[in-house]
Formats: C-alpha cells, structure tokens, sequence
C-alpha cells in the first residue's frame, strides 16, 4: 500500500474512533511550501467540553466557555501552541509551556520533556502528546513525542520520540492520547500514522473537524507555517461559539 493509500485508510481509522482524546497531527501541505500543525479536544464529561480555542498572536490557549461552569482547570485550561525562536510547539498540556521555557534557555525538546510525566487523572493516566516544527533543525522535518503510562501504571512511564528526517507533501502524522473508548481509557498504542493533509488552512480545519466524532469534539485548531519564513496563520473552529 503506498503512503497515499496508507493515509486515506488512517483517516478512515480515525472516522472510526469514537474517542481519540486529544490529538495532533504535523505534516506537509502538497506544495511542500507550508508545515501544517492540527491540534483538536473532545470531552466527555461537561467540564472537558466547556472550553473553547483562543488565539491570541502566535499563541493558541484553551479558555472555559462558560467561567460559571469550570470545576477544575488544572488539566483543561492550558497553552497548546507557542512559538519560540523559529520552534512552532503544540501539545496537550502545560508541558508548552516546559518545552517553550526549556528551548528559550538554549535546551531542547528532549530535555524539556525528560521531566515530565502523564496527566495525574487516575485511573486514565492521560497521556501527553506533543509536537514540534523547527524550522532551523537541517536533519528533522517535525517530532512527536508521547508520554503515557504502561498498563495505566504511572510507576512504568513510557516516553516515546518519532523524528521525521524529511516531510511527505500531502501527508501528515497523527497521534492521539486514547486508542479509543473505554474505561480506563485505553492509551495510544504504535507509532504515529500517516493521514492525508489537504492544500490549505481552511481545508485541513474542515477536514478534520467533519472526521472527528460529532458527540465528543470540542475544539480544533490549523496552523500553518510557511517553511522559508516562519510566519503562520491559525484557523480554530470551537463547537460553542
């Protein structure tokens, strides 16, 4: 099966997911001009769907979408996209913040993420995803790192980095936090899949919006980065406007 066909039948899997958690997925627009960053929510309990996206410069936020409603943001309010040097991060945590500290010290993305562990959400464990486009690193395209808890045992840590050496154009690599439904919520297993990545910002937001379950997403957002310069532009679509 080429990569093409590979992608259509992991964007066929995902359709098929009725619960995929969190996700990201970094890849390639056609042109091979832009990188292209997704990053979507779902919820299943009203505390995990009362949020919305906020862009606020080249920064991407969670924010509640009714203040009233918030029982507990520790894990649900949090910056999921920053930009620090020409380093686009996105994740599914406050660990943006870790890997936005750490690489504006001089470290790296892998030190950033050393000390970090999964989401203390027992018995979940969720794990934390996350991804990077950095556009000076002449050996890799883009990573995805995943921190989860083997058997749902914090004890037994997984920490798991992807490095894509070169972009595919029209393709990107999903990862997510939960392989599907369930209780515990079974964590991601394997290695980040290819799906397809269509030619602009509006098209991947529609994309995966449409594929996502209809009961459990929440929010998504579309970056775009322009390979040479750097610059990006965000399209998010919220289910509460």
């Amino acid at each position: 099966m080429d990569i093409q066909a590979t992608a259509q039948a992991g964007m066929r899997a995902l359709r098929a997911n009725v619960y995929p958690g969190r996700g990201i997925v970094i890849g390639q627009t056609p042109d091979a001009r832009h990188y292209v960053q997704v990053y979507w929510i779902m919820g299943r309990s009203e505390n995990s769907r009362n949020r919305v996206f906020v862009a606020e410069a080249d920064l991407v936020r969670t924010a509640p979408y009714d203040q009233s409603k918030v029982k507990d943001p520790s894990l649900i309010i949090y910056n999921c996209a920053r930009v620090v040097h020409r380093c686009h991060i996105v994740s599914n945590g406050d660990q943006t913040d870790t890997v936005f500290d750490v690489m504006s010290a001089g470290g790296t993305f892998e030190e950033a993420l050393s000390g970090r562990d999964p989401e203390p959400d027992a018995p979940n464990f969720t794990a934390r995803i996350t991804g990077l486009v950095d556009l000076d690193d002449k050996r890799h395209a883009y990573k995805l790192s995943i921190i989860k808890a083997a058997g749902n045992d914090p004890a037994r840590c997984q920490r798991q980095l992807f490095c894509y050496e070169k972009g595919v154009p029209g393709i990107g690599h999903c990862i997510h936090t939960y392989s599907g439904d369930g209780s515990p919520l079974p964590p991601f297993a394997g290695e980040p899949y290819p799906v397809p990545v269509p030619g602009d910002a509006d098209g991947v937001a529609k994309a995966y919006w449409d594929v996502l379950n209809e009961d459990n997403k929440v929010s998504l957002m579309v970056k775009l980065i322009d390979a040479r310069t750097g610059g990006s532009q965000v399209r998010i679509i919220n289910k509460h406007t």
